[in-house]
């Protein structure tokens, strides 16, 4: 396979915390080139993900406690350079965001096999980059630790770039690597098998993941979404919908639910621990209406509740969702394009919810 790879291409530099105006897109970035044991990928296109937007707001930092909505316009006053990435250290500016990429292998560094030219890949977003002890170190998210995918082209290490072989779209393919290995990386983390549990937020990026994948292990899915939103997260697998707001205790019953899959928390999280079951798991990857939450911690003892906290994963959570597109176990939704010149305009419809699934841009 024979490409020519200009020398600067499309992309959009995220120039610092704050608000819309830090998203800079150029058409003058130099094109990356792949080092030892990497990859370079043009890009077919990359999803929109809510760790995008936390990112240049600087809701990661501990000195932001609001929903996620509250800076997603302008960012916060709040001085959150120091700990407003994922990882709780400074991001280097500018960075390309987007850790969520489809595309394909255009060129490869030394050590990678030139058999690799012309794959179809998605890149893992979460990467194992550091073992210590025998565990993974919190070390790259791609497009926060590392420049990601909005942009033409993007370089990655060859292990993190997975082939995939199905007739997907690329912005169905793009939809993948960062919400749906989030959400099966929390139902791997909690065991979810053939029981009844609970989806916050499942009108998302995560929570439409977390619909279709719970159903697919077996589990009785019940919902939590917009009422205007219900008939289409019934149609990815919800046995039922339960009104966003709703009292979950009075429409649900308490200690009815055996596993909650929360990507929203803020006010109405201690009703989530009151619908678990004794012996219950509360799993947790995301915190959209508020990280901080009352907890009366005899409810956490007294019922046995295990509480599971959600972002690195092994390896294998992106493997495993690879071989359910392949075997046509799953689909996501897509619910708008955008060309990657209308990154705000993609954000802003991100910021609004008024859609189900995910909203994608395309180089």
């Amino acid at each position: 396979m024979s490409v020519t790879i200009p020398d600067q291409m499309a992309a959009v530099l995220l120039t610092g915390n704050g608000g819309y105006d830090r998203l800079d897109h150029r058409t003058d970035v130099t094109v990356p080139r792949p080092g030892a044991g990497e990859v370079l990928i043009r890009v077919g296109a990359a999803g929109v993900n809510n760790t995008d937007v936390n990112t240049r707001i600087g809701w990661y930092s501990k000195q932001v406690t609001d929903a996620t909505d509250a800076g997603g316009a302008d960012g916060f006053d709040a001085e959150v350079a120091d700990d407003g990435s994922w990882s709780g250290v400074p991001l280097e500016f500018p960075r390309i965001q987007g850790a969520d990429v489809c595309g394909r292998i255009v060129a490869v560094g030394d050590g990678v096999d030139a058999a690799r030219l012309g794959d179809r890949v998605i890149v893992r977003s979460m990467q194992n980059h550091v073992a210590q002890s025998g565990r993974p170190r919190p070390s790259v998210v791609f497009g926060s630790e590392v420049d990601g995918g909005f942009a033409e082209f993007t370089v990655t290490r060859s292990v993190d770039a997975l082939a995939v072989d199905c007739d997907w779209s690329d912005a169905e393919l793009a939809s993948i690597p960062c919400a749906w290995s989030t959400a099966e990386g929390m139902l791997h983390r909690a065991g979810v098998g053939a029981e009844r549990v609970l989806i916050t937020g499942a009108s998302g990026g995560v929570g439409s993941a977390a619909v279709q994948l719970a159903a697919r292990r077996g589990a009785e899915v019940i919902a939590v979404s917009g009422a205007s939103k219900a008939d289409e997260v019934r149609a990815m697998g919800a046995d039922r919908v339960v009104e966003r707001g709703a009292d979950l205790v009075h429409e649900l019953g308490a200690g009815s639910i055996d596993v909650v899959v929360d990507v929203v928390a803020g006010p109405a999280w201690p009703s989530l621990l009151d619908v678990l079951a004794v012996g219950g798991r509360y799993v947790v990857a995301g915190a959209i209406a508020g990280p901080i939450v009352e907890l009366d911690v005899r409810t956490l003892y007294l019922k046995d509740l295990s509480f599971f906290g959600c972002t690195h994963q092994p390896d294998r959570i992106l493997e495993d969702l690879v071989g359910y597109i392949e075997r046509g176990e799953i689909r996501p939704v897509v619910s708008a394009t955008f060309p990657l010149e209308e990154i705000v305009a993609a954000q802003e419809l991100f910021a609004s919810k008024r859609f189900v699934g995910k909203i994608v841009l395309v180089p």
